[in-house]
């Protein structure tokens, strides 16, 4: 007996399909095919206002599998760039530091390459001392040309791109268009004359040698902090700067050019190492599929991918990234739900940081549609019998009593119309055995794109329940049969050797859904 408790409680009695762990998948089919685990504001120890940055925010993300970092780069003095979040009380780095971490720490969990994307706010000299640091520091990591030396026609593949790091951001060559269209989720311009002033928004008037009353007077050209006038020489951006020796301009003159749309001068040193990532403004699905090339992405918040999603519609092609808001992203101080979600989705596949989509999201002929997935998607119906828990700990030490009423939660997070949730009674008094023996049923439509977040909580009739643990998985990486699930803590660490029990049982429709 005792043997048969030790193999329920083994690896091989898990709900985690052990064929799902290691590298199963094709790491052969171009980057747009994979989930990629990403991180935004990677250098944040705390919050965003006046946490501490630190690179030891790189080395936890890369550790734990992450494949896309984040560097906000900003002016710093002396010459050397600093990484931080602009406009907030947060402590500040060294760029060289933060790529000599990427460089120590890219490859020790997966060989699979490693994105910078980069937040470049940063003058042209400055510009000119990161991109010397990438190319000095990362040497041969760095892919600086494409592989085959062509226009690519497809992005590579992880696989191709083993132990390689790729900077994502802008080139030269996009800056023409950008100069036409407007930042993405940008402010529309008010008077103006009627704007605030704030450091770094000054424009430099080239051979200005005393200001004009009516200039000090004029406001910054915009009040989005994300866009600056940027400082440039003469000969580099005439439509910014004064190209006569002309001594000083007018008030009409000024005017005219805080009407233009100001832009981040990019330096070809740093646009020649962006190849396969170049960031470009988003103006529709419909737009981008018409102009825009494989290596050309776009970003954007996931309210407005929401909004997107409902509006148009989502199909496999069209949407060349999506990147996750701050709090539903890899980074210390996240954990919770979307985090469980998020480390559940890449526990799979060797932890390498890169899950294959669905087919329906590969295939560019696809009429997948979430809000109403039809054939060929078949459905698939769950019976999870809630069995028993074990050991299960005190998690709450002002609550009234010292043992836990524990009851199980089963959360479904998919498509709209699969997310749901259920949960059992809950049992007074026992957290080291309780008994549940309660079914829960599900019919899920997508499985391909369902996550199984099985939660325990302390029943608490004044407040609301304490979590104890929780486990998430893919929905297509559940063990059928009697599994013993071994609960984490809130920030994903093991809490061993509590568990709880339960049969899993997966059926498949036998007709099409056509709902």
């Amino acid at each position: 007996l005792d043997g048969f408790l030790s193999y329920l409680c083994s690896k091989d009695g898990d709900i985690f399909n052990p064929a799902c762990l290691p590298i199963y998948q094709d790491m052969t089919q171009p980057l747009s095919h994979y989930f990629i685990n990403s991180s935004h504001n990677t250098y944040l120890m705390r919050d965003q206002l006046c946490g501490q940055s630190s690179v030891e925010g790189y080395i936890w993300a890369l550790k734990q599998g992450c494949r896309c970092v984040e560097v906000d780069v900003w002016d710093g003095p002396s010459g050397e760039p600093v990484v931080y979040h602009g406009h907030t009380l947060t402590s500040r780095i060294l760029f060289k530091d933060v790529v000599a971490t990427v460089a120590q720490y890219a490859f020790q969990t997966s060989d699979y390459p490693v994105i910078l994307s980069l937040e470049n706010h940063c003058s042209w000299e400055q510009q000119e001392t990161m991109a010397r640091h990438l190319t000095e520091i990362l040497g041969e990591q760095l892919l600086n040309t494409t592989l085959d030396g062509l226009l690519p026609t497809q992005l590579p593949s992880p696989e191709e791109l083993r132990r390689k790091i790729l900077v994502k951001g802008k080139k030269l060559d996009a800056l023409e268009e950008d100069l036409k269209d407007e930042e993405e989720e940008e402010e529309e311009p008010d008077s103006e004359l009627e704007r605030q002033p704030e450091s770094e928004s000054v424009l430099e008037y080239q051979y200005e040698t005393e200001p004009k009353p009516e200039l000090q007077k004029l406001r910054p050209l915009s009040k989005d902090k994300k866009e600056k006038v940027v400082t440039c020489p003469s000969f580099c951006l005439p439509i910014c700067c004064q190209t006569t020796a002309q001594a000083s301009i007018s008030k009409s003159e000024a005017l005219l050019l805080s009407q233009q749309k100001s832009k981040v001068i990019l330096c070809p040193a740093l646009s020649d190492l962006v190849v396969y990532l170049k960031t470009v403004s988003f103006h529709g699905f419909t737009h981008s599929k018409e102009h825009y090339h494989c290596y050309e992405i776009s970003s954007f918040s996931e309210t407005k991918a929401r909004r997107l999603v409902k509006e148009a519609g989502l199909w496999a092609g069209e949407m060349k990234e999506l990147r996750n808001s701050s709090e539903q992203v890899r980074g210390r101080g996240t954990a919770g739900l979307e985090m469980d979600i998020y480390d559940g989705l890449f526990r799979q596949n060797g932890g390498c940081g890169y899950v294959l989509k669905p087919d329906f999201l590969c295939d560019a002929q696809s009429s997948f549609y979430p809000e109403r997935p039809i054939s060929p998607f078949k459905a698939q119906t769950l019976l999870i019998q809630v069995i028993s828990g074990q050991q299960l700990p005190k998690v709450n030490k002002t609550k009234e009593g010292s043992i836990v009423d524990p009851l199980v939660r089963v959360q479904i997070f998919g498509v709209r119309l699969d997310t749901t949730r259920q949960e059992t009674n809950y049992v007074q008094n026992n957290g080291f055995n309780p008994y549940w023996g309660q079914t829960l049923c599900f019919r899920v439509l997508v499985p391909e794109l369902a996550m199984v977040r099985f939660v325990v909580k302390d029943y608490n009739w004044k407040s609301r329940n304490d979590f104890i643990g929780q486990y998430t998985l893919p929905w297509t990486c559940m063990q059928q049969g009697y599994r013993h699930i071994h609960l984490l803590s809130k920030d994903g660490t093991s809490l061993h050797p509590a568990s709880i029990f339960v049969y899993i049982c997966i059926r498949e429709d036998l007709e099409e859904d056509e709902s």
